[in-house]
């Protein structure tokens, strides 16, 4: 964290929350649709991806939704919701069950499971149902200076790994790219403390003009013109910075998801654009090189 910017982080709770590895999950009749009709069954959600990891793209996949590392879930409805409210991207997870007991793992992603990175030699060890304990860290955080900030799933560890300055009164955050608002997508009424939203990645042309295809799992994004206080709305002069949480989707509306971090006004928040500002590097997970 930069030394000028004062954290709450010795007023922050940190509980064990815990999920278990879970079975990739297809929906009943499994076919999935392009824009034009086509059909097409293809894996991505949940399980254990042992090829797909933060840092890695998130177009292009022969897959739907694809989730990098291992997605986690509670099968009691409201210690779900706790594993889903009270981890924080950043959080340590710690196998607790099974022949990888022991190897630990960093929170990357919230989707419809929780998204947690695993090096490559403890995926080989881990088992569909092993149980994961995470030291969940970071509800309530805040800068003390800048209270207009609202800070969402950002653990102390992400808060450090920002990169934030302060240059006149605003916070700037780097990030690896800016999207337009009106290419958002699912999501949209979803409580921005829960799970992500879509891009409306259909228009290929329109993604590539864009430099959008290049994006990458973990890449921390920029939207102008959106606040994602309690829902994700339009609002003119407001910042969302967001984090890539999953792939590219064939459906209509349902490309990668951007996950929120940041809000608050443009004249409180505002970002550079650094193409190497993704949570794999800032974190520490592994080398993009």
């Amino acid at each position: 964290m930069t030394e000028s910017l004062v954290w709450n982080v010795d007023d922050l709770v940190e509980m064990a929350v815990t999920g278990q590895v879970s079975q990739p999950t297809i929906r009943q009749g499994a076919y999935l649709h392009w824009p034009d009709g086509r059909a097409a069954t293809l894996p991505g959600m949940s399980g254990i991806a042992y090829n797909a990891r933060v840092g890695d793209r998130a177009f292009g996949w022969a897959g739907d939704h694809v989730e990098p590392g291992v997605s986690i879930a509670n099968s009691d409805e409201k210690a779900d919701f706790a594993l889903h409210y009270l981890t924080c991207i950043g959080n340590e997870a710690e196998v607790m069950t099974g022949l990888a007991r022991g190897a630990k793992g960093i929170v990357t992603g919230e989707h419809a499971r929780i998204l947690v990175d695993f090096a490559p030699e403890v995926l080989e060890d881990l088992m569909i149902g092993d149980t994961i304990q995470i030291r969940a860290k970071g509800r309530g955080i805040r800068l003390a200076d800048h209270r207009a900030l609202e800070f969402k799933k950002t653990s102390p560890a992400l808060a450090r790994a920002y990169g934030l300055r302060e240059e006149n009164g605003q916070i700037i955050c780097p990030v690896a790219m800016e999207l337009p608002a009106r290419i958002m997508g699912s999501g949209a009424e979803l409580n921005a403390e829960y799970v992500d939203q879509d891009l409306m990645s259909g228009d290929r042309a329109l993604m590539a003009d864009l430099g959008i295809d290049q994006m990458k799992l973990g890449d921390l994004i920029a939207i102008r013109d959106v606040d994602h206080r309690f829902g994700r709305s339009f609002r003119p002069g407001w910042v969302a910075i967001c984090l890539c949480i999953h792939g590219d989707s064939i459906m209509t509306g349902h490309g990668p998801g951007i996950l929120t971090l940041i809000t608050g006004p443009a004249e409180s928040l505002g970002f550079t654009v650094d193409p190497a500002a993704n949570i794999a590097h800032s974190l520490n997970i592994r080398s993009l090189t």
